[in-house]
């Protein structure tokens, strides 16, 4: 049986590979399932790997993710919540 991913968008993929490259993941970035989890099981990242995350989505798309955020399970469940948190905030 071969387990289906879902499609990456183009804005996925570009902020798939930004996080296979800043935690130097041993996957590749349209490997990524956008709808998998991100922490815990699914890609298996852990908190350090999120502030990781975090610095980097803010330095590359200007979009300001707090530690404290009461959301923050909720924009980091997928690649794809992320990806809709940072278009979502980021400039126009």
């Amino acid at each position: 049986m071969t387990l289906e991913i879902a499609s990456q968008t183009t804005d996925e993929t570009e902020l798939a590979q930004l996080i296979v490259e800043t935690l130097n993941l041993d996957i590749k970035a349209p490997e990524i399932d956008p709808l998998g989890s991100l922490y815990g099981e699914g890609l298996g990242l852990d908190s350090i790997d999120m502030l990781e995350i975090s610095l980097v989505v803010s330095q590359h798309f200007g979009v300001k993710l707090r530690a404290d955020d009461e959301a923050n399970a909720e924009i980091f469940r997928s690649l794809r919540s992320l990806n809709a948190y940072i278009r979502a905030n980021s400039g126009p």
